[in-house]
């Protein structure tokens, strides 16, 4: 579709759809490009009370450090038309819409990762995975996906299955009641009622997909426990692809996605390695 642009300031906000909510932020870095990218995905379990705003200062310090950022919004539960299939949609039309404003923009599109918070480190090492998405699945958009060249999970919901099962018997123990679950909220039901749907959605369930990760976690993390990623770490390892983990001590849910914070600088640090590696 034709780029539909808006200027504030530095930040270029871009329409990859119809949606008011089919939009990113695009914020390049000085000087003349080509200019590499991180595609950036915000969390929030997948709720619509949850914005891009989570990753703006993180985008606005990568730009600083020369590197053009493309922080995506998509619909989310709650939006009409999210949750799945549409969330998966979004972001995955949000990626290859890169390529009609690389031109523009000067975007190196050989140097892309992709970065992402929470429910979005889910969706962001989905993007890296969706080319192994079979012929025929709702959640494929393009038979020739953008393919990226590493992703970097903060704090990860990479395992929805896993993570759907610690909600659930965690609230049985504390409450002994049955309340809504984030991750059946988003998927549109249980493991069990939907299995195929977990298949799909869920990163480890399309491994290998060749691509190489990070995954970054605290260790204080109360939100997404960080055992999600040290035992997706060791199914990425038996599949054969390649992947490093950083166990952060004494680091909180969101402490990973402040520019501010005394851990930051060496994520940071981790994203510009991957990308000029």
């Amino acid at each position: 579709m034709e780029a539909n642009s808006e200027q504030k300031g530095s930040v270029v906000r871009l329409d990859y759809g119809e949606s008011a909510l089919q939009f990113g932020n695009l914020r390049l870095p000085e000087g003349g490009g080509p200019h590499p990218v991180v595609i950036v995905v915000h969390g929030g379990f997948w709720k619509s009370m949850f914005t891009l705003d989570l990753m703006e200062q993180v985008s606005a310090d990568l730009a600083r450090r020369g590197l053009a950022t493309w922080n995506i919004e998509y619909r989310r539960v709650g939006d009409d038309g999210g949750g799945y299939p549409g969330t998966f949609r979004d972001v995955a039309n949000a990626v290859d819409f890169l390529r009609e404003i690389a031109p523009t923009y000067q975007l190196d599109l050989q140097k892309t990762v992709v970065l992402g918070h929470s429910a979005g480190g889910h969706l962001a090492v989905w993007i890296a995975a969706r080319h192994r998405l079979p012929v025929g699945s709702i959640l494929r958009t393009s038979d020739e996906p953008l393919r990226v060249k590493g992703v970097v999970s903060l704090a990860g919901i990479i395992d929805l299955e896993l993570m759907w099962r610690l909600i659930h018997y965690k609230q049985r123990i504390v409450t002994d009641v049955e309340i809504d679950n984030p991750v059946a909220d988003f998927v549109g039901g249980t493991p069990a009622q939907v299995p195929d749907r977990y298949i799909e959605a869920s990163p480890v369930a399309l491994l290998p997909f060749h691509t190489p990760q990070i995954l970054i976690h605290g260790d204080l993390d109360v939100n997404v426990p960080v055992k999600l990623s040290s035992l997706y770490k060791e199914h990425v390892e038996r599949a054969g692809d390649k992947i490093e983990m950083l166990s952060l001590p004494n680091v909180e849910h969101f402490e990973i996605i402040d520019p501010c914070s005394e851990v930051w600088p060496a994520i940071a640090s981790e994203v510009l390695d991957l990308i000029h590696s």
